[in-house]
């Protein structure tokens, strides 16, 4: 068992028999009454986010998290395949756990696995990832002024918002958290 003063970023609570990461947490001393931990948790397997109060010095249960990296392999139509790049064993992960990263993920990328007792929760992708534009409409000429944008589809199928210049075939950074575009990336 551990206390609130064990809480950081990244550590995994087991509330009720489900496991939250903690994405944000801030130490409360008022003038007046107990202390108290104010934190925001993300549940592992569904990820959804609540903020949740602790008392200071209260029991809580961690759970310890493993990491491995892996490279992501191909998708079988009902879970995605990874190897281990230590041991070359494959492991599948169902869609619900990659989740989002989907998106941005292509064959052979390396990606981090969160295991907890073996079982894989969720796939962590680096913060941006290079992807090539496989679809866009013709931007106009004139259009050249940064404050448009457009959709565009990214060869994982995912469909981003570029600015109006750009076009089919180039190849840009975007942001794993939130699909953003972040700019693009010459050869």
């Amino acid at each position: 068992m551990a206390s609130t003063a064990d809480i950081r970023n990244g550590v995994v609570l087991n509330l009720d028999g489900q496991l939250w990461s903690v994405i944000e947490f801030q130490h409360v001393k008022p003038g007046k009454g107990g202390a108290f931990v104010r934190t925001k948790l993300k549940n592992v397997m569904t990820g959804k986010v609540v903020d949740k109060t602790f008392n200071a010095g209260a029991k809580i249960e961690t759970e310890t998290i493993d990491r491995a990296d892996y490279q992501y392999l191909y998708n079988d139509g009902e879970s995605f395949v990874f190897m281990d790049l230590g041991t070359y064993d494959q492991i599948q992960v169902s869609a619900a756990q990659v989740g989002d990263a989907a998106n941005f993920m292509l064959e052979n990328q390396n990606v981090t696995i969160a295991l907890h007792n073996g079982d894989p929760l969720y796939v962590e992708l680096p913060a941006s990832v290079v992807l090539e534009v496989t679809y866009t409409e013709p931007g106009l000429q004139g259009d050249r002024s940064s404050a448009g944008t457009k959709p565009a589809t990214v060869e994982t199928g995912y469909e981003i918002q570029v600015p109006l210049f750009l076009e089919q075939g180039t190849k840009v950074k975007v942001d794993t958290r939130d699909g953003s575009y972040l700019g693009r990336v010459n050869d």
